[in-house]
């Protein structure tokens, strides 16, 4: 195991332990670890850049450059998969467990509610956010809201949607757009937009706003969210999760016998 990966824009440069997998370096963390982090950094005005993978991500990262670009530019990679902790096993190189991107937003606004931390949200249609953000603040009265954007946006409107975000002085920007597009964002507007905690949470709001259901704990554990989804949208979803699921156990297998092959064989006695 590689160690600890310094935090930017730390004062005191936090560390945590991390697991080498695929290319990237995730965070060996639970989620009360993850929790542990983005409460430093707003307590000590640092700067936390969250990136979250699965399957799904890991796969299209292989494909797509820029994608990988952005993701390695975070600050710290969480596994939000519970495929991504089963191939780390397999790996030998253990996850702790899952860091959910949904699990870890509603930890920081429980947080926020006890703490008063300011929190803006970007992503998804204007009614989906508009229930979502009714949700937030039926559930989390303590949080301060400070604004708000939909999801649904042309790259001229980013100036302006950054500057809004920037003068709300938020501690945390929670991003609910799906990939590439919150990878993007975050990675070509963090500095602009001087946040101490980015977090992209992909359709955490359609969840949260009644659009999606997400899948029962059992499901979850068992790591068939997917399956729960495409049964959800059968003839949009279920060619490419099919596809996504094979070239991610593709990409294991390639691991696998990578590590295998370079191990340095005995050579017996001389």
């Amino acid at each position: 195991m590689r160690g600890p990966l310094p935090i930017a824009n730390s004062p005191d440069r936090t560390a945590v332990r991390v697991q080498p997998l695929f290319g990237l370096d995730i965070a060996a963390v639970t989620l009360t670890g993850a929790m542990a982090m983005i409460h430093y950094t707003i307590a000590a005005r640092g700067r936390l850049q969250i990136g979250v993978v699965n399957a799904a991500k890991l796969v299209n990262m292989s494909r797509q450059p820029d994608l990988r670009r952005d993701v390695l530019s975070c600050d710290v990679i969480f596994a939000d998969g519970m495929s991504v902790v089963w191939a780390s096993r397999v790996l030998g190189r253990p996850l702790p467990e899952r860091v959910a991107g949904i699990d870890l937003m509603d930890a920081i606004l429980a947080r926020a509610s006890k703490e008063g931390w300011r929190i803006y949200c970007l992503g998804a249609e204007r009614d989906v956010l508009a229930a979502a953000l009714a949700a937030f603040v039926d559930r989390y009265p303590g949080a301060q809201f400070v604004g708000s954007h939909h999801g649904y946006f042309k790259a001229a409107d980013e100036p302006a949607i950054v500057a809004e975000i920037a003068a709300a002085r938020p501690d945390v920007l929670l991003v609910g757009m799906t990939s590439p597009w919150k990878e993007q964002f975050i990675a070509r507007w963090n500095k602009e937009l001087q946040v101490p905690v980015c977090h992209g949470v992909g359709g955490s709001f359609d969840i949260a706003g009644g659009k999606v259901r997400r899948a029962p704990a059992m499901w979850q554990g068992a790591g068939l969210e997917w399956l729960y989804r495409v049964l959800q949208e059968p003839r949009r979803l279920w060619r490419r999760y099919l596809v996504t699921n094979l070239l991610f156990t593709r990409m294991v297998m390639l691991e696998v016998a990578r590590r295998f092959t370079s191990r340095p064989k005995d050579l017996g006695p001389a």
